[in-house]
């Protein structure tokens, strides 16, 4: 159980939350909703324990399980089974078993005897831990995830980004919490393992605070709603599920807007016949009594929803360049004895739109980070830059951007030509105003880092656009802002997403399969395999 009380939150000098009075206990599924930037994100971290609030106090009982938008947790020589069951504590002991079991093959007597005694009590500790049932379990939750075996049994440092991620999503739910936070949990999850998410949360008898844009996961398992409200700083609470808070909150603004308006029109009349009685000295008293009531009647009122700001985004207008900006040859990549993808060609002629689709696992990202030059291909493969070619790379771990530095100071290094103001003028319309400016990175939630990365790309007079999950962590504005631009944009564009709006926008001529690396021109057909990818 978690109990929050008049806590305050800020980020720099700007208030996000003020005097919030809450408590999650067992049995509330919360979804924890607003705009980017509103808060959410550096709400749930603290109701976490990672951070601590500028006001107020909040209490937690009994363990909590936090996934955060942008997990890279984990030491990555670590087998990723080993990470899971290692919060529980069980990877310490199958690792003394596995030690056990090599010295039990030994050929010394006496080393097999005290590796035999060795497995024997650490078996029995395992037993007394549940640990051949919680390896079970782990495992079926790994698979619901779209773990399997081969995937657990690889060090964390040979996973994709996505696996990552549904790594500690597994650990998060494996490790028996009574109080789950999650952090956009469907990001990089096929439609199936979406599915199983959902029912497994619903059934889920703690509590539960969940950031999600996913509307079909809020509405079969949020049974509480807070609204963060950036333009007012608080958090407004409704004890209802996903429907009925979307129709409470329809009926508050609409009452609210009411009691203002009339409110305006009577605070208006008094003003006005004050404004008279003003001119006669022996009304003056009078006058300035009606004025009071005025201003009574206006800052009594509850706030009015101001409309939320979006970014407006427009992708650079490309730089000239020849026919082909890029060409890749005989793309490969190896982890171990793990053939991820082998021989994949492909050419990038200007203006061409190229959708990557696969399973999770088969390589999407790594493809995209060997044409961005972040990553080398195996063998003897290798991408050839063409005439002109300016790259644009859009990752979806944000590693392009530094975490250690501020939002002005990664602004100016992908943009060292532009003037200070020309960069804040571009930081301004991605909604980075004042103090944000000067915020570090790591203290982003993802959707402004979303936000900033689009904004380097803005800037960056790229025709060739290599995007990986571009609208995740994104709230509905600012997902049709993403999906506008895109169609907009006159540049080349390779794609890699599980958004089927996106590949809509995009209007693609072809697709690559991968981990064959097979090529084909767009048909609708390919539209179904957009969220099994």
């Amino acid at each position: 159980m978690i109990t929050a009380q008049d806590v305050e939150l800020r980020a720099g000098a700007r208030l996000l939350l003020g005097g919030a009075t809450f408590r999650v206990g067992p049995g509330d599924r919360v979804g924890l909703v607003g705009r980017n930037g509103a808060g959410k994100t550096t709400l749930t971290r603290t109701l976490a324990g990672e951070t601590q609030p500028a006001g107020g106090t909040i209490t937690r009982s009994g363990p909590v399980g936090y996934l955060p938008q942008d997990p890279r947790a984990g030491d990555p020589e670590v087998l990723a089974r080993d990470r899971i069951l290692a919060v529980r504590g069980l990877d310490r002991i199958v690792a003394g078993l596995r030690t056990a079991e090599v010295g039990m093959a030994s050929d010394d007597e006496a080393v097999r005897e005290k590796a035999m005694a060795r497995w024997a009590r650490l078996d029995a500790d395992f037993t007394t831990q549940g640990g051949y049932t919680a390896e079970s379990e782990a495992a079926a939750i790994a698979a619901n995830l779209a773990l399997p075996p081969r995937v657990l049994d690889q060090p964390l440092k040979t996973l994709s980004g996505g696996q990552r991620r549904r790594v500690e999503l597994a650990r998060v739910l494996f490790s028996g919490a009574e109080t789950l936070l999650l952090d956009e949990p469907t990001n990089h999850l096929d439609a199936d393992s979406v599915s199983w998410l959902r029912e497994h949360l619903a059934r889920h008898s703690g509590g539960l605070v969940v950031i999600s844009h996913d509307v079909e996961l809020l509405e079969a398992v949020v049974t509480k709603v807070m609204h963060l409200d950036a333009n007012r700083s608080v958090v407004d609470l409704y004890n209802v599920g996903w429907k009925a808070y979307l129709a409470a909150r329809a009926t508050d603004e609409k009452r609210r807007q009411r009691e203002r308006a009339n409110a305006e029109k009577k605070a208006s009349t008094l003003m006005a016949q004050a404004d008279k009685m003003r001119a006669k000295a022996t009304k003056a008293v009078a006058a300035q009594n009606m004025a009071k009531r005025a201003e009574k009647l206006v800052s009594g009122l509850e706030d009015v929803r101001q409309q939320d700001r979006v970014a407006k985004l427009r992708f650079p207008k490309p730089a000239p360049c020849g026919r082909t900006p890029v060409t890749a040859v005989d793309l490969s990549k190896t982890y171990g004895s793990l053939e991820v993808f082998t021989g994949v060609d492909l050419a990038i002629d200007k203006g061409s739109r190229v959708v990557v689709l696969g399973l999770n696992g088969a390589g999407k990202t790594t493809l995209l980070r060997m044409l961005a030059g972040v990553e080398r291909s195996d063998g003897e493969g290798r991408v050839v830059p063409g005439h002109g070619l300016r790259l644009g790379y859009y990752a979806q771990e944000h590693e392009t951007l530094d975490p250690d530095r501020s939002v002005l100071e990664n602004m100016r290094t992908a943009a060292p030509d532009l003037g200070d103001t020309e960069v804040r003028s571009v930081l301004g319309s991605f909604l980075f105003t004042g103090d944000d400016s000067d915020k570090p990175v790591s203290v982003l939630s993802g959707g402004e880092k979303t936000r900033l990365a689009l904004a380097t790309l803005v800037v960056s007079a790229a025709n060739v656009l290599l995007l990986d999950e571009p609208t995740n962590n994104l709230d509905p504005a600012s997902r049709a802002e993403v999906l506008g631009a895109l169609q907009r944009y006159e540049g080349a564009v390779v794609l890699v997403t599980h958004d089927e709006g996106a590949v809509e926008a995009l209007e693609p001529e072809r697709v690559v399969v991968l981990p064959d690396g097979t090529e084909d021109l767009w048909n609708p057909s390919y539209a179904e395999l957009v969220q099994l990818a």
